[in-house]
């Protein structure tokens, strides 16, 4: 295009960046851009040139926009000449000002591009058409010039009262089904005699999808199903892979018939041309909106495209909100129910072992009865210990806090340790528990305690959910690199909705609290992430229920090497030996309870509840062992370990964190103040004695 023949465009705006981004988007029309900083310097302009359009900002230093704009209107020559306000905001004040001045739109910043230079391009237009009609008839021009100026203002404000009042519906509920009908209601007829919404679902296998038609045989709006030609649903998943809009030009579809009345006629009626949308938000195609033309004869202008580019992208926004709401509502049923289940599955080891205190205390139990008591508690405070390990393993898991100890291990080796850890759960439902080998060693890399850890919990899942007196089955093979770890049971199976999720924290089949098969919904979830730290995987699969489970682990196969050695030389002497021990616990309970637990086993033990009480207690008594709690008031047990080692105490006293606190900052932090070992409550009393036996005596131990 010749220079001369190009037109003049004003943009004027206060702010460089904004005049920048305002030119490089008008700059594909091949046209001439002017620039203005100022309603002073974009008076001076319009003095010495014509221009086609001015885009004008609202709100600048000095003189505004509307200012700038009733100057503008003042000279007979620029009286007519097409104002664009750009601002980011409009009200009905200011728009009512606006137009006042003369202004022929409203764009609200940030401009779309494609908006902006369409509505550019047909004043652009206009003013070469109205240029070659002057020549003419100046008479004519000017009336032909103020009808368009008129009609594009109206058709502007029709434009912005259809997307104010999209913005309003969209915004209007959380809920997606009530969002997407009033997207459809605002589609039809108004841009298109046909629309449809198609969304992905969660599992992105599937769709869900409606219809809104237009009717001409009964003028009204009709909803159903959303159906077409295998085209369109070939460019459906090019658009849900992240592809842009498309547009179908036919083969015709007939309208859906919505009653039998009038099938006949509708059959007759053909839709001949659709716009494929995508809606995305965050990143994500969350589906498609679907336009189509029908008997009205009406086509997609440029302008109509834009307008539904821009309702689509709006539409998006809304729709992900109502589904980021429902996640968060789903997420806090989970929350809630994992609450019931969790006081459950305290409360119900506490339940026995406050009635075995009862009757221990009262004295009444025989002494056949009183080992039966013991043996009760002992067992529900383990289960209480699990429950507690496997939240902490889960959130350490989480937080990228765990640490595997890897090394070369067999699958028997790991198939043992897993048989060990479930069988007193498998014994007391009296299940049948087969367990198959392959003749040869099979090897895997990875940690032997949390490998087992994971395919015991399948065995206790099984054993939970299956009834008394059922089958489970534990095999192994071997298929191509692959250790595949099988766990079967003839169990009530899961239902298959429930399939692609069971992996999730707090899933699980049947969790009613008139039912709960034990556990807090997280054995699964554990098992899913210790196998994925291992490189393997892991899949469930069932008929549905009733009809059993199983549950599949494939870990990489490794190489045979020699096994680690975890052998230590104990001195047979140190178990009978005699120890001073001084314990530090602000919890009376606990405090005392250690103490006995210490004198049963000969040795001398002082009681301190907190800080400096101990580092008094520790000159006096010159403890061989001290058994420090971490979270006491006033002066934490980190601050007194440093204290009592900088005594220089004789002998060296075996420092030892039992605490509450297990993370692996926790345990890095007591050794910098100078523990020996870190135990987290509760501690296994043979741990302890063997502790306490391993206190160093080289003179009376022989190597």
């Amino acid at each position: 295009m010749d220079a001369d023949d190009k037109v003049n465009i004003l943009i004027v705006d206060d702010l460089p960046d904004k005049l920048l981004v305002l030119e490089s988007i008008l700059e594909e029309l091949g046209e001439n851009i002017i620039k203005a900083r100022s309603g002073t310097e974009a008076l001076r302009l319009v003095l010495e040139h014509d221009f086609a359009v001015i885009l004008l900002d609202v709100y600048m230093p000095g003189m505004s926009g509307f200012e700038t704009a009733g100057l503008i209107r003042q000279r007979r020559k620029s009286a007519h000449t097409p104002i664009i306000f750009i601002t980011a905001f409009a009200d009905e004040m200011h728009t009512a000002q606006g137009y006042s001045m003369g202004a022929v739109d409203y764009i609200l910043s940030p401009v779309v591009p494609e908006i902006l230079r369409t509505k550019v391009k047909v004043f652009v237009d206009l003013y070469r058409m109205t240029q070659q009609v002057k020549r003419q008839a100046d008479e004519r021009v000017a009336l032909a010039r103020e009808q368009a100026a008129r009609a594009a203002a109206e058709e502007a404000l029709r434009r912005s009262t259809f997307l104010a009042e999209a913005s309003k519906v969209l915004s209007s509920s959380l809920d997606t089904e009530a969002t997407r009908r009033g997207l459809l209601r605002l589609v039809v007829p108004y841009l298109a005699d046909m629309a449809g919404v198609v969304l992905r679902t969660e599992s992105r296998s599937e769709w869900q999808s409606e219809l809104a038609w237009f009717s001409p045989v009964d003028q009204e709006v009709h909803f159903g199903p959303l159906a077409g030609p295998p085209q369109a649903h070939s460019a459906l998943e090019r658009v849900f892979a992240g592809g842009p809009a498309e547009v179908l030009e036919g083969p015709d579809v007939p309208y859906p018939v919505a009653d039998k009345d009038t099938a006949a006629k509708r059959n007759e009626e053909l839709f001949h041309l659709a716009i494929l949308l995508p809606l995305q938000a965050r990143g994500r195609t969350l589906g498609a909106l679907v336009l189509g033309q029908g008997q009205s004869g009406r086509h997609f202008s440029s302008v109509e495209r834009a307008l539904a580019e821009d309702l689509a992208a709006r539409a998006a926004i809304a729709l992900d909100n109502a589904r980021l709401y429902r996640n968060v509502q789903e997420a806090d049923r989970h929350k809630n129910e994992f609450l019931s289940m969790l006081s459950h599955e305290l409360r119900n080891p506490l339940t026995p072992i406050y009635n075995a205190i009862q009757l221990l205390r009262a004295g009444s139990a025989k002494e056949l009865d009183q080992a039966s008591l013991y043996e009760m508690i002992d067992r529900q405070v383990r289960h209480l210990t699990r429950l507690v390990d496997d939240l902490l393993d889960l959130s350490r898991i989480t937080r990228g806090k765990i640490h595997l100890q890897m090394e070369c291990v067999t699958t028997a080796e790991i198939v043992a340790r897993s048989v060990e850890m479930a069988r007193p759960l498998i014994d007391s439902r009296k299940h049948q528990l087969t367990v198959v080998l392959p003749p040869e060693p099979l090897y895997v890399r990875g940690d032997p305690v949390r490998l087992a850890q994971a395919i015991g919990n399948l065995l206790n899942n099984a054993a939970k959910y299956t009834e008394e007196g059922g089958h489970i089955w534990l095999s192994v093979e071997r298929r191509d690199d692959w250790a595949i770890f099988r766990v079967r049971d003839n169990g009530m199976g899961i239902p298959r909705d429930m399939l692609s999720s069971i992996f999730e924290l707090f899933k699980q089949v049947e969790r009613s609290l008139d039912r709960s098969q034990g556990g807090l919904g997280i054995g699964l979830t554990l098992v899913h992430k210790l196998i994925g730290m291992h490189g393997g995987r892991v899949e469930a699969f069932s008929s549905g229920l009733n009809q059993g489970s199983e549950f599949i682990v494939y870990l990489p196969m490794g190489q045979a090497e020699e096994a680690p050695s975890h052998s230590t030389k104990v001195c047979p002497a140190m178990h009978s030996s005699r120890r001073r021990v001084l314990i530090v616990d602000d919890n009376t309970d606990a405090a005392h309870s250690l103490a006995l637990l210490m004198e049963s086993g000969g040795h001398e033990a002082r009681l301190c509840y907190d800080g400096p009480s101990a580092l008094s207690e520790a000159q006096n008594f010159l403890p061989e062992v001290v058994l420090l709690d971490i979270g006491l008031p006033g002066l934490d047990g980190l601050e007194v370990a440093r204290r009592l080692r900088a005594m220089n105490l004789s002998p060296r006293p075996l420092l030892v964190a039992l605490t509450g606190y297990g993370q692996n900052d926790d345990v890095r932090r007591s050794q910098e103040a100078g523990f020996d070992h870190h135990l987290v409550k509760p501690a296994d009393p043979q741990t302890l004695i063997a502790l306490l036996a391993s206190t160093p005596q080289p003179e009376n131990c022989p190597v």
